[in-house]
């Protein structure tokens, strides 16, 4: 007799920080559990699990996603960023070291889920405004930093990754 979760399960695949994974998951599953879980990927932290926190985003398809109310399926056939991904071989991504440059990390518990959104913000806008800056993180909330240190963040690694754009081109 099989139950019900083992009817429940179905084929995933999806680019994982840059890596082709394949897998079986639950069609229930979260996209959160499965990479904290399954793949060992703790950068998405687990706080308010009804989407108005932060701490669990993740990119999908560069897009900032709530991983706590996304399904994992939701993934299939397509890329996952978790802030383990975004970290270069060498150093750290400008916006990582950006935070760190301007105290924007405190307790670091919102810092992922802050630098992935920034990431995506930065793609489109590479030079945001105050109002755009403040419309991307509404969704990303701190407790510590009071945010001025986190906008310092994000303008100085949008000018760092602008020169760095221009030095490519």
């Amino acid at each position: 007799m099989t139950t019900e979760l083992e009817r429940d399960v179905v084929a995933l695949r999806l680019i994982l920080n840059g890596v082709e994974v394949k897998t079986n998951i639950e069609s229930r599953e979260l996209l959160l559990d499965l990479l904290r879980d399954r793949f060992g990927l703790k950068g998405a932290k687990r706080s308010c699990d009804v989407q108005v926190c932060g701490t669990c985003t993740v990119l999908l398809d560069n897009v900032p996603v709530s991983s706590c109310c996304t399904l994992a399926y939701e993934a299939n056939n397509r890329s996952v960023t978790t802030i383990e991904g975004l970290t270069p071989s060498q150093g750290l991504h400008p916006i990582q070291q950006a935070f760190l440059d301007t105290v924007a990390v405190q307790c670091g518990f919102c810092t992922s889920g802050m630098v992935l959104t920034v990431k995506s913000m930065l793609e489109q806008h590479p030079q945001p405004t105050m109002e755009q800056i403040k419309a991307y993180l509404d969704g990303n909330l701190c407790r510590c930093t009071g945010y001025w240190n986190i906008i310092a963040a994000v303008k100085q690694a949008g000018q760092v990754m602008a020169r760095s754009e221009e030095t490519v081109t």
